[in-house]
């Protein structure tokens, strides 16, 4: 397949994951339900006809939940979101990928026909992003890397999604 579904996640460290909800829950549950996202996005991904990254925020877990005869695996390299996800959009088009996606592991409204969909849309399009209620996206595709999408952004607030869209509508 010439399409590449790259799912970003944090590596699975009681403490380290959904550090907002475990401030209120507390670590375990935290953890417990970071757990259930991933088994979600395992669901949601596993049988989608195109191929699949994981791309760990630390490290390479070789004891994690994700198959690897259907999952590559990488670690994510920059200094921020942004740099991290065009480096893994580099990585993709380096490998001769023409069809790249971008998602998150913690999102229960994300569907495989959603991603579906997204890929299609790419048969027209130049880039899809799937907007978020918080501001951000949950989902970026490309067809070619472009770093304007990943500079100058203030990541994790509302205007990123804004931001972005002004960012291609300039391209």
């Amino acid at each position: 397949s010439k399409s590449l579904l790259i799912l970003f996640a944090k590596n699975p460290d009681l403490g380290k994951v959904k550090t907002r909800l475990a401030a209120t829950l507390g670590d375990e549950k935290a953890f417990a339900i970071y757990h259930k996202l991933l088994s979600y996005s395992i669901e949601i991904t596993q049988d989608l006809k195109f191929n699949k990254a994981v791309f760990y925020s630390d490290y390479v877990d070789r004891e994690d939940k994700w198959n690897d005869a259907i999952y590559q695996k990488f670690v994510q390299k920059g200094t921020d979101l942004g740099a991290r996800m065009q480096n893994a959009f580099e990585h993709g088009f380096d490998l001769g990928y023409s069809k790249i996606a971008i998602i998150g592991t913690d999102n229960l409204e994300l569907t495989s026909t959603i991603i579906e969909e997204s890929f299609k849309l790419l048969d027209q399009n130049d880039c899809v992003i799937g907007p978020a209620n918080d501001g951000g996206y949950y989902l970026i595709g490309l067809k070619k890397l472009r770093p304007e999408l990943f500079i100058n952004k203030t990541w994790s607030t509302p205007t990123v999604l804004t931001d972005t869209l002004n960012d291609l509508e300039s391209l």
